[in-house]
């Protein structure tokens, strides 16, 4: 039955889509009209993946700026590069397919429309990007892949947008997929009264009957026995079929409020180590990590993120960094180039950093999982690292078979996992006692320490190889 009705909405959308003039009821299908049409002010939808969410956004946006001259809309996803990606190619080709004239300026990522209709692409990775929406005035505003936006969210929506959307009598419009945990800002508007809630799937949309002549239950099913997965596995159920459920397992990092928060630093000095991420379009993460050989825990003491400055800006604040906390080790990565710019920095700053080593990343990523599991690694529930852990997920392959997903980048996860790796919080304190039978064993024993001390500062040697 379900089947019979998919071939009849694409007959029915072939039909449509031969003609020029764009209306909203022929290029959508039925669960995408309900959303945008209903008047609510305020609505969320939450959709599994493969549902048309992002098509609905782009059709969404050129419906209004068609039908209502000089209005204004925005949308808003997690980065810029994202919304250009997602959303500005889908209404450069509605435009293009039925001949809409408007001027698209893609240095921006505006688009004016012949009626004076403006549309707004645009990203909001950080809370210091909140700030460059206020004053604005808009006709709706859609925020895309909201289950990837930081707690900040909250702030962006209630203290800025809704007063950008007020004097318009303006929409807002809450759309993704559901998080891994169900929980935070999109989990609690998609289940409050101030927002109407809607919802649709892989199932709803005819297009994948279009395009692949297979019914969705045939592709997932195809998708279930590859990763070896059933109907059950929480992480489909969240991303095929747009359920909220509990999917821990999905998370990168297995931090834990209760295990790993602190109020305070141990009384005892720390011994400290930086670790660095260098970013440009991305930002630049400085986490400063301090272990204790007494209670054997490590602690995210202090970070610094700050996107869009150059080398010398970023010297400036490690500098600031070590004179106050006097570290033993900074690992810095610095991308491709990562031995060079730390050579540069050494050579020009007089900064002793070594090229972070990302070979065996997910190894490490397992081993400081260990420690937040055990409760050694110890970071700020305000802090935001632990918001990121909440949000960097595994990208699946297959069973057994899976890498970090790119729906979600963070900068000081990776800083803090290049200081973690040289933190020697775990270590037990070893009395050894060494007797010598001669003076020859003696200066062997003193040839061998100073080979690996030379080893040691060259950076040929690790410490777990000693």
């Amino acid at each position: 039955m379900a089947e019979k009705r998919i071939v009849s909405l694409v007959k029915e959308l072939k039909s449509r889509t031969n003609k020029k003039q764009f209306v909203l009821e022929d290029f959508c299908f039925p669960a995408q009209v309900a959303f945008i049409k209903d008047p609510a002010r305020y609505k969320t939808a939450v959709c599994g993946r493969r549902s048309g969410k992002s098509t609905a956004c782009a059709a969404d946006l050129v419906d209004m700026a068609i039908t209502t001259p000089k209005s204004s809309q925005l949308y808003i996803t997690l980065t810029r590069g994202n919304a250009k990606r997602l959303v500005w190619k889908e209404v450069v080709g509605i435009c293009q397919a039925h001949d809409i004239d408007v001027k698209s300026n893609i240095s921006d990522l505006s688009m004016l429309f012949s009626n004076g209709s403006m549309l707004y692409f645009s990203g909001a990775a950080t809370r210091d990007e909140i700030e460059k929406y206020r004053g604005f005035s808009f006709n709706k505003v859609y925020l895309d892949e909201v289950q990837s936006f930081r707690p900040y969210i909250k702030e962006l929506i209630d203290d800025v947008l809704s007063y950008a959307v007020l004097d318009r009598a303006g929409s807002i419009c809450l759309i993704g997929t559901p998080g891994p945990v169900p929980a935070g800002y999109f989990y609690e508007a998609s289940h409050s009264e101030g927002f109407k809630n809607f919802k649709w799937t892989i199932f709803d949309n005819p297009h994948i009957f279009m395009k692949t002549g297979m019914h969705p239950e045939q592709l997932l099913a195809e998708e279930r026995k590859r990763r070896g997965i059933t109907e059950t596995d929480p992480s489909y159920l969240r991303e095929a079929l747009g359920m909220w459920v509990n999917d821990t397992d999905s998370l990168v990092f297995k931090y834990n409020e209760s295990n790993n928060h602190y109020d305070a630093l141990p009384e005892e000095d720390l011994i400290y180590i930086f670790g660095i991420d260098i970013g440009y379009n991305d930002s630049d993460a400085i986490a400063v990590l301090g272990y204790s050989k007494k209670n054997k825990k490590v602690y995210l003491v202090e970070e610094y993120v700050k996107r869009k400055q150059d080398i010398t800006d970023l010297v400036v604040q490690i500098k600031k960094m070590v004179e106050k906390y006097k570290p033993v080790r900074i690992e810095i990565d610095a991308g491709a180039l990562g031995k060079k710019i730390s050579e540069e920095i050494i050579r020009r700053h007089n900064l002793p950093v070594h090229a972070a080593e990302k070979h065996r990343k997910l190894e490490f990523i397992e081993l400081m999982n260990d420690d937040l599991r055990t409760g050694k690694l110890m970071i700020k529930k305000s802090s935001l690292c632990a918001e990121d852990m909440a949000l960097v997920q595994w990208d699946i392959i297959e069973k057994d078979r899976r890498t970090i997903s790119k729906s979600f980048h963070s900068d000081i996860t990776d800083a803090v996992l290049y200081a973690w790796r040289y933190a020697n919080h775990f270590f037990n304190e070893i009395v050894v006692e060494v007797k010598f039978t001669g003076q020859a064993q003696v200066d062997t024993f003193w040839e061998k320490q100073e080979v690996l001390a030379e080893k040691r500062k060259s950076g040929a040697i690790e410490w777990w190889e000693e």
